[in-house]
């Protein structure tokens, strides 16, 4: 029993006390949040009975005001009721005496009325008695008037008859005098047509026979160049094919303007020949007539030729248009090509790039304005620039490129920043070599630095450092002193500097 005493007894270690520890505080946060919670609950219950309360007090104290409100509104509104009745029994007598005094002003306009009618129906039965004794006499004399006129109407027309039959017979005289001499002219003029007809006819066609002959010939030697030119340029450039199926469109179009223009001058040829048959036909009336179809004729001709001229005009301008096209799409080609290969060097460039690229740069590849609206309002007005619209419309095409220009600008005042750096870092560099070759040429000893003066070495007390000349010696002769150089040793300025 002792001994089960004193094990009971062991004092405990630190972590069982620190557990106790912590479940007492366990303990007593729970028993603090039992208390809130049950405090909370107390609350809430207390407000709610408070809140029934109070809308329970409020509703009886509405019913006891409404009560009220109704007994004084009732005594107002039986005051209001009899000062009502008595304002309309006021306005009622009003109105009757209103109305009898109407009934009699009725009465009396009635009379009235009835008078100024009798007087009025006298007075239209007085006009109308008037009105038809006037229309009595008018008809009278429009019946007189109508039988003079009648009378003489027939008189005119038996002359105008007469008159007219005599005539009548006078043209018909005329009329078969004429036409016996028209037809008598008709077959001399016909005879004479037909001679000249003949005549013309086979000129015409001698010319245009020998026209033919000419153009088939000049168009079968074109044909021929042009099938040649057409295989060379086909063997010499086969990717062009297509621009030349589009031109050889364009060429049908042409020709076809040009059957057009050649079927419009068949139809002026024709139509010389039948203002030549009018002119012979004609030739006894106006020898005016024959020479403005002449000129007619003339002008008809000098548009031929014109336009012959300009048909021809126009297949040389084809054909320089060709030469041209073939000309500018060789070099756009090339063009192109240039701009394919730089664009190839620019993503390979861009992909070798992407590569060194820090995680910054990834993330945000397009860096903001580091300057403020202040600043950036200052620098306008330092460099004042109009905006013309040609400017306006060029940076509207170019906007699609301000995030390339934004990392295009990073990128050079990176290079920039980085070839100062380099400078300043060479310079150092090159400081730090000549220090360092200082400093090995002192405590070394080479033929180098045995030729070459060092404050270091002395032999026999004495420094190959060359001495000042005296001041005789330098007044004597020409050459200049020789200057005086301060040297300070590099292990001193290596200790200070690092």
């Amino acid at each position: 029993m002792l001994r089960r005493g004193k094990k009971a007894k062991t004092p405990l270690s630190e972590e069982e006390q620190l557990l106790l520890y912590q479940q007492k505080l366990l303990a007593e946060e729970e028993m603090a949040k039992k208390k809130e919670r049950l405090l909370s609950q107390f609350l809430k219950d207390k407000l709610a009975k408070e809140e029934q309360n109070s809308a329970l007090n409020l509703n009886k104290i509405n019913t006891q005001w409404r009560t009220v409100l109704r007994e004084v509104k009732t005594k107002e509104l039986h005051k209001d009721i009899e000062i009502l009745s008595q304002t309309f029994e006021r306005v009622v007598d009003c109105k009757d005496s209103v109305i009898k005094s109407l009934a009699k002003d009725l009465s009396e306009a009635e009379e009235q009325y009835a008078h100024a009618l009798r007087s009025h129906l006298h007075n239209i039965d007085q006009l109308l008695a008037l009105q038809r004794r006037r229309l009595h006499l008018l008809e009278e004399n429009y019946n007189n008037e109508l039988e003079v006129l009648t009378k003489e109407f027939e008189t005119e027309r038996k002359t105008i008859i007469d008159q007219h039959e005599k005539e009548i017979h006078y043209l018909q005289d005329v009329f078969m005098a004429m036409e016996q001499n028209y037809i008598d002219s008709e077959y001399e003029s016909k005879l004479e047509f037909q001679s000249m007809w003949d005549d013309l006819k086979n000129k015409n066609l001698e010319e245009k026979h020998f026209l033919r002959i000419q153009l088939e010939n000049v168009v079968e030697d074109l044909w021929r160049r042009f099938q040649e030119a057409l295989k060379n340029y086909t063997d010499a450039t086969e990717d062009r094919k297509i621009a030349f199926e589009t031109l050889k469109v364009k060429d049908e179009k042409s020709s076809k303007e040009i059957e057009a223009q050649m079927k419009k001058i068949q139809k002026l040829q024709e139509a010389i020949t039948i203002s030549k048959g009018k002119i012979m036909l004609h030739n006894h009336e106006s020898e005016d007539q024959n020479q403005y179809i002449r000129n007619d004729k003339e002008l008809v001709l000098t548009q031929l030729r014109k336009l012959k001229s300009q048909r021809m005009q126009a297949r040389e301008v084809s054909q320089e248009n060709l030469v041209k096209l073939t000309l500018e799409s060789n070099a756009t080609l090339k063009a192109l090509k240039k701009i394919v290969d730089k664009g190839e060097k620019i993503l390979k460039l861009a992909e070798i790039c992407r590569k060194y690229e820090t995680e910054e740069e990834k993330v945000l590849p397009f860096y903001s304005s580091v300057l403020t609206a202040n600043m950036q309002e200052e620098n306008e007005e330092q460099n004042p620039e109009e905006l013309t619209m040609e400017l306006v419309k060029v940076m509207a095409d170019y906007v699609g490129m301000e995030n390339f220009w934004k990392r295009y600008n990073k990128v050079k005042l990176e290079q920039l920043s980085l070839q100062h750096r380099r400078a300043q870092l060479l310079e150092i560099n090159g400081k730090l070599r000549e220090m360092l070759k200082q400093y090995l040429d002192g405590i070394s000893v080479s033929d180098e630095v045995l030729s070459k003066f060092n404050p270091l070495f002395i032999v026999n007390h004495q420094s190959n450092l060359s001495q000042p000349l005296s001041t005789s010696t330098a007044q004597s002769g020409d050459k200049p002193p020789p200057t005086t150089y301060n040297i300070i040793e590099a292990a001193h300025i290596i200790s200070h500097t690092l």
